[in-house]
């Protein structure tokens, strides 16, 4: 199976025809895809002018979009690479218990409820946003764009922090501004009940 960096040199190769180069590009995707497939696709269509089904997309717009998941990966790889050493130290230190962090390891980092509604910015920049938010306090709003206005699914509206499992335990609010999906250790505390039953 082609990893990342064979995908994306398939994609750059202009020996390859543009339906190849497209569908290695769609292929980086199953590798790196911080607001989710589906997501993610469409915003790179979007930035770069591809339609989203054109199998003979222009190779240069190709190549646009590419670089722009290549630059939001190493910004999502450089953060797992510091959060791993500084869980060595804490370890060595005695502490076994981390402090929250983003699930996640590549793919959905901040994932998106809705793939039409997804964070102002290019990938790199929201991943920044989310990098400097992981590297201070959880707090009450969203931590790629500040909104605080959240809204929780209709499956999690009413049930106590201690009865959610599986899944929805992580899962958390949507963030009305940018539609990310607000993991629940982001945030400082609880939300409170009446912000719950504001949820559309």
């Amino acid at each position: 199976m082609a990893g990342f960096r064979s995908l994306a040199y398939q994609v750059r190769d202009a020996r390859n025809d543009r339906a190849l180069r497209r569908h290695s590009l769609r292929r980086c995707l199953e590798r790196f895809a911080p607001y989710g497939h589906r997501a993610t696709w469409w915003h790179l269509c979007d930035r770069h002018g591809i339609a989203p089904e054109d199998r003979g997309a222009d190779p240069l717009r190709l190549v646009a979009a590419l670089e722009e998941l290549e630059d939001a990966r190493a910004v999502w790889l450089e953060y797992e690479r510091q959060f791993a050493e500084r869980r060595r130290r804490e370890k060595h230190h005695g502490l076994r218990r981390p402090e929250w962090a983003w699930g996640g390891s590549g793919d959905a980092v901040v994932r998106c409820a809705d793939p039409g509604v997804r964070p102002e910015g290019t990938l790199g920049e929201v991943l920044r946003r989310l990098v400097n938010a992981l590297e201070s306090e959880p707090g009450t709003g969203c931590p790629v764009c500040g909104e605080s206005e959240l809204r929780w699914p209709a499956a999690l509206r009413g049930r106590a922090v201690g009865a959610w499992e599986g899944a929805w335990a992580w899962d958390g609010p949507v963030c009305a501004g940018c539609g990310i999906v607000v993991p629940r250790p982001a945030l400082a505390e609880a939300p409170s009940a009446s912000v719950r039953a504001g949820a559309a």
